[in-house]
């Protein structure tokens, strides 16, 4: 049995294999009447294809085919049933493959849990293709956010020793404009220059690369997430955590606390324009697993794509010894760069979903005088 699906009222229930006819999701719970904004679909699945020199060179149209849910432009209440078709899959080099297990793949977990019975071709239902109905179904997702302000915007922070400058608080709003438009986010032209330098070297090589994004969530009301179980984090995280290659999630400040003393991390508190505020955000906008009012921080470490050029030791599959194996085929050298838009994409539908929640909280609680 597969459960590929999340959401409380916003729920999502992914389906299709990477060689399979298509990809898809069903996305329910999003209310009637939303005006969908077309065209910033397609721009954001544009951000996720594989277009630079060094990408896979299976190049999907990537189209987005509405099956239901929306009308004459607006959204109608019912479940959105989003498919995009698989139309470049080339699936003759994975008659060999599948005879061993990849490195870092999915391939033995999967033969273990499904008994052989997995559709192993380009990953099957494992593969970084289904993040392409989660950008879809995403870019809804962040429309609708946008009309309540939340803006969400992701960059490669860092690659190996390379990293890219850090946020301007004070300039926010256009670091973030900035970043929503480029398909490559970084806030320096220079590290991005050397950062695809880097993976062009390491493609030379057979080799790949991965990376650390981070993302800034602005304007989320305060009261949003629960303790323990549910909270912001928790619930971020599983989704995050759900995107292939995603290896190590932080908040904030994150694994730097250790580094430092109780005194020299605390956010304070503080009234500001009238309202309390903190005067740092060490945190991250999360404090007891509930939103404080300030920008929301995280980041994510994605691992080196793991379809390498290299010679490496794997097991046949069939004969259990051991022995080498070397792939071929259409492989990138890094998908961290086209993993910022997915971040987002996941990172929209958690918020959105959380926010209905504390919107439906919010109209049974009557407060006396």
């Amino acid at each position: 049995m597969v459960k590929s699906s999340i959401g409380t009222l916003v729920t999502l229930s992914l389906f299709g294999e990477s060689h399979g006819p298509c990809v898809g999701v069903v996305l329910g719970g999003i209310p009637a009447g939303i005006l969908i904004d077309f065209d910033f679909i397609k721009a954001q699945m544009n951000k996720r294809k594989a277009t630079t020199q060094y990408s896979t060179k299976r190049q999907e149209e990537d189209e987005v085919i509405f099956q239901s849910g929306i009308f004459q432009g607006y959204t109608t209440g019912a479940p959105i049933t989003i498919m995009i078709e698989n139309k470049k899959q080339n699936s003759s080099h994975y008659a060999t493959t599948n005879n061993y297990y990849r490195a870092s793949h999915a391939d033995y977990t999967a033969d273990i849990k499904y008994h052989g019975f997995q559709d192993y071709r380009g990953g099957g239902h494992f593969s970084g293709r289904l993040t392409a109905p989660l950008v879809a179904a995403g870019a809804i997702a962040l429309q609708i956010l946008k009309q309540k302000n939340i803006e969400i915007a992701t960059h490669i922070k860092r690659c190996q020793e390379l990293e890219d400058i850090n946020f301007n608080w004070k300039e926010i709003t256009n670091d973030i404009e900035k970043l929503q438009a480029q398909g490559f986010p970084l806030l320096s032209e220079l590290k991005k220059q050397q950062i695809e330098e880097r993976i062009l070297s390491a493609a030379n090589q057979g080799d790949s690369v991965g990376a650390i994004l981070e993302t800034i969530v602005l304007n989320v009301p305060k009261g949003i997430g629960e303790p323990f179980f549910h909270s912001l984090e928790s619930v971020l995280a599983h989704y995050i955590y759900s995107i292939p290659a995603v290896k190590g999630l932080s908040f904030g400040l994150g694994f730097d606390f250790a580094n430092h003393f109780g005194s020299e991390v605390n956010d304070c508190y503080q009234i500001q324009n009238g309202t309390v505020s903190t005067k740092t955000n060490h945190n991250g906008g999360i404090l007891g697993g509930i939103s404080n009012g300030m920008p929301i921080c995280f980041q994510t470490c994605i691992k080196p794509t793991p379809s390498i050029f290299k010679e490496q030791a794997t097991v046949n599959r069939f004969t259990q010894e051991n022995t080498t194996f070397q792939l071929k085929g259409r492989h990138d050298p890094a998908i961290f760069y086209r993993c910022p838009v997915v971040i987002d994409s996941m990172c929209a539908l958690a918020i959105l979903d959380l926010y209905l929640q504390f919107l439906s909280n919010e109209t049974f609680i009557v407060r006396e005088e």
